[in-house]
């Protein structure tokens, strides 16, 4: 070993840890913490660095398991347990059903219950000819006693007890009442801590020495502050050598998400087409987001597998007119659409129902009745949907939607569209269009596009609005629609497998990700 070259590298937290044992001494964090004054973190720091020079080595390892009590302990140790509760309250108020123990003590009856059956068993309650529990006059057993015990026990020391602390009653007792770290219906968690023992080894007397020879002491200056420098202590002090061939920290700078900017390039695209960009809410009713699609109301879509519904408030107040009579005409009759409709009895109470939206579509229906005459529309939508979670699926995902309104318009135009969004935006090789059907567009098309991993799946679905649909706005001429997967192009895009990685939380794998925008 280069001894001279050694104490170069040799951070203040190792010089101090070499200067202070020997290679008899047996060390611990725990130690280190205690007579160095060192911080957990830096006691295994400095382990760590002087093992990796070869200088301290892990003797032994011994695992420890504590329990750290919860809320619900902390409630039990001051309310008391259920059993004792409701054994104090039968004391106090004579026999009573289940119901109204639960009811007089403000739990839940299944508690109750559990605590009752338990009780009984053990003699200290029972259920006589009324069908009220009683209490039997017998003391309570053991486990109750020493329950209460290790929850005081328990907040005495700080919310934590070291299994090696217990007696063995008290650890079959608090083994019932502990899960696994994680778990916040027990009243403890366990978790697992390890004693880690080291010992200086190798050159470690060696690099001592010389550390004393040259008078090293691990107090050195590192770093000069504005203070030393009014103050002039940095004139007394002696300072640490710096290493200059060791690479410096890297510096990473502030960047866009990558899919922040693929967002924005699809704006910009669209934007520099002529397109003006559209909004709206989150929250929509069920008009909107479906009956204005001429979608029926017993549409399979419409059921609460397919769409998160609002819980409070459950309904919108109002629907705006004309558009709910027209809409609710071409449902019933199809109206003067020329349309035969649904043929059923439209209901104006469903319609005003509250929930996520679940397509981007919405944002088309709202901007039928206002938008300009020819014009160009679309909008980035967020949309909630509720479905199994895979590398082409979200339960909440985002589409790029879009509307197109001409009287010169056709299918054509529209091929045109989807083609600029398959090949130029998304960035796939191979492209194909299936027929599909959606009950607000006729004809109906799917675009499909090829990954070079997961295969060909479905970016969006498209089509031109059915009569049904424009003329209940007020609208009178062809109308190109197309709702856009913008997360799955974003997938190929961005040369992704798993739309999971899209909002993926680990920071270094979303620095280091390309981003062609």
């Amino acid at each position: 070993m280069d001894i001279s070259g050694t104490i170069k590298n040799l951070h203040p937290l190792e010089i101090k840890v070499l200067l202070k044992y020997t290679q008899q001494d047996e060390l611990t964090s725990a130690r280190l913490q205690k007579e160095l004054d060192y911080k957990e973190g830096h006691a295994n720091q400095a382990f760590s660095w002087l093992g990796g020079k070869g200088l301290v080595k892990e003797v032994s390892r011994t695992p420890h398991t504590f329990f750290e009590i919860t809320d619900l302990g902390r409630e039990l140790s001051e309310k008391g347990t259920v059993e004792e509760r409701a054994v104090a309250f039968l004391k106090d108020n004579g026999a009573k059903t289940l119901p109204e123990i639960a009811a007089g003590l403000g739990l839940e009856q299944k508690d109750i219950g559990s605590a009752f059956g338990q009780l009984s068993k053990e003699g200290i309650l029972s259920m006589n000819a009324e069908k009220k529990a009683e209490y039997t006059g017998k003391e309570l057993p053991a486990r109750i006693t020493l329950t209460s015990k290790v929850l005081k026990d328990a907040i005495a020391a700080n919310g934590t007890l070291n299994q090696d602390s217990l007696s063995k009653e008290e650890l079959d007792v608090i083994n019932t009442l502990a899960k696994k770290r994680g778990a916040a219906d027990a009243p403890f968690r366990t978790f697992t801590r390890e004693t880690v023992v080291y010992k200086l080894c190798g050159e470690s007397d060696a690099v001592t020495q010389e550390l004393k020879k040259v008078g090293v002491t691990g107090n050195e200056i590192g770093e000069i502050t504005t203070k030393m420098l009014e103050s002039g202590e940095w004139k007394k002090g002696t300072f640490r050598g710096y290493n200059i061939s060791i690479p410096p920290a890297r510096n990473i700078p502030g960047r866009t998400n990558p899919y922040v900017s693929f967002l924005e390039s699809v704006k910009d695209k669209l934007c520099s087409l002529g397109f003006q960009e559209f909004d709206g809410p989150l929250v929509e009713t069920e008009f909107w987001n479906g009956d204005a699609l001429f979608m029926p109301q017993f549409h399979a879509a419409r059921d609460i597998h397919d769409a998160y519904r609002i819980k409070n408030p459950t309904h919108a107040k109002a629907i705006e007119e004309p558009y709910l009579s027209n809409v609710a005409k071409v449902h019933e009759n199809g109206g003067d659409t020329g349309s035969r409709g649904w043929d059923y009895q439209f209901d104006r109470d469903f319609t005003r129902r509250l929930l996520l939206r679940s397509q981007g579509t919405v944002l088309s229906a709202h901007q039928l009745h206002k938008a300009e005459i020819p014009g160009k529309y679309f909008g980035i939508a967020r949309c909630f949907r509720y479905d199994k979670v895979d590398a082409t699926h979200l339960s909440d995902f985002y589409q790029t939607e879009g509307i197109v309104l001409g009287k010169d318009v056709n299918l054509k135009t529209l091929l045109g569209f989807l083609e600029m969004f398959a090949k130029e935006i998304a960035g796939a090789e191979e492209v194909k269009y299936v027929p599909g059907y959606f009950p607000f567009t006729e004809p109906s098309i799917e675009v499909h596009i090829k990954h070079p991993k997961l295969g060909w799946f479905e970016l969006g679905g498209s089509g031109i609005f059915r009569p049904e649909v424009t003329k209940a706005m007020g609208v009178d001429v062809p109308v190109l629609a197309w709702g856009i997967g913008i997360d799955r192009m974003a997938l190929m895009a961005l040369g992704l497998n798993d739309l999971r990685e899209l909002f993926c939380e680990d920071i270094e794998r979303v620095r280091l990700r390309k981003a062609k925008f």
